[in-house]
């Protein structure tokens, strides 16, 4: 039971640098700073397209990234679903390192990340898309839209903008040392994104003993037989399932399964489409929003069941 709480310290310890930096970002755009203002990739044309890209880098700590840059609304919603999709958490490292022969191995992984990318950045231009024709806003952050485009929006809106950017939501639960006009950029820039960096950290801690504990009590044995007695065509639903724990032991028993043979690359696929690591933990952080967090997360669930199914169909054809 002690490797429990290590692996979660240690998860919450690999995460606290992006923490770090994230919440460094967040103060620099929030406070328009001159290092602030051309920051647009993360909400311009190419935002899906770098969010799928970032995805798929075998760490959860983009994912994580993702889902407060969301939450403070820097994100558009398709790029935080291309994030998700993309994101594997450790499953590529546990295929690269299983007994897999070598060319099976590079086939899978490969496919894999082509097949994730490709769905995430499509997914993600999607949403974005069908978003901006119901009326709503792509992207809400006023700091990161260029001036040209507020040109028809009326003048008392532009006057007053400067004063409420000390206004705007800090996370529920987090110390805001952010909300004083006189801060020093010691405590702007260093101190206050530690203290926030430390705050979700050690509530990555807590959720990833629970989730931890729960795979040691049931037994990771008994998760792969789950997995391995669901048959052919109901896998891509219990693998969606079991992705859907927001852990990495979740994509590590998925990734287990396929190399013993108990699972088809389409459950595998739909498993991973699902899980989008401790990103979703962050993600539910946030009290005010859990009807919108749990539409997202049915959303993704029904993406990975619908993408297992259509893999596992066109497996039969090929």
């Amino acid at each position: 039971m002690a490797e429990v709480f290590l692996d979660g310290f240690l998860d919450a310890l690999k995460l606290l640098p992006f923490l770090f930096v994230l919440y460094i970002l967040i103060e620099i755009l929030e406070h328009r700073t001159a290092m602030g203002r051309p920051g647009r990739a993360i909400t311009g044309k190419f935002a899906p397209l770098i969010g799928g890209a970032a995805g798929l880098v075998p760490m959860c700590g983009f994912s994580v990234m993702a889902s407060k840059l969301y939450q403070k609304k820097y994100l558009t919603v398709g790029t935080l679903f291309a994030v998700f999709i993309a994101t594997s958490d450790e499953a590529l490292l546990v295929l690269a390192l299983s007994s897999l022969p070598v060319l099976e191995k590079v086939f899978t992984i490969l496919a894999l990340v082509g097949v994730k990318f490709v769905l995430a950045v499509g997914v993600g231009y999607g949403i974005d898309f069908i978003a901006a024709h119901c009326g709503v806003r792509p992207t809400l952050r006023e700091a990161l839209v260029p001036e040209h485009e507020h040109e028809h929006e009326h003048e008392h809106e532009h006057e007053h903008a400067h004063k409420n950017v000390h206004d705007r939501e800090h996370d529920v639960g987090e110390l805001s040392v952010c909300e004083h006009k006189h801060e020093s950029k010691w405590t702007l820039y260093l101190f206050s994104p530690l203290l926030h960096a430390l705050q979700v950290a050690a509530a990555v801690f807590v959720f990833n003993v629970c989730f931890g504990l729960l795979f040691y009590f049931i037994g990771q044995e008994k998760v792969v037989g789950f997995l391995q007695g669901a048959g052919y065509w109901y896998q891509p639903l219990v693998a969606a399932l079991v992705g859907l724990v927001p852990n990495c032991a979740s994509s590590v028993v998925l990734a287990e399964t396929y190399a013993l043979g108990g699972i088809g690359f389409s459950a595998l696929l739909g498993g991973l489409v699902t899980n989008a690591g401790l990103g979703v933990l962050v993600l539910f952080r946030e009290r005010k929003e859990w009807g919108r967090n749990l539409l997202i997360l049915g959303a993704t669930f029904l993406l990975g069941v619908l993408f297992g199914y259509a893999a596992g169909a066109i497996e039969i054809f090929i």
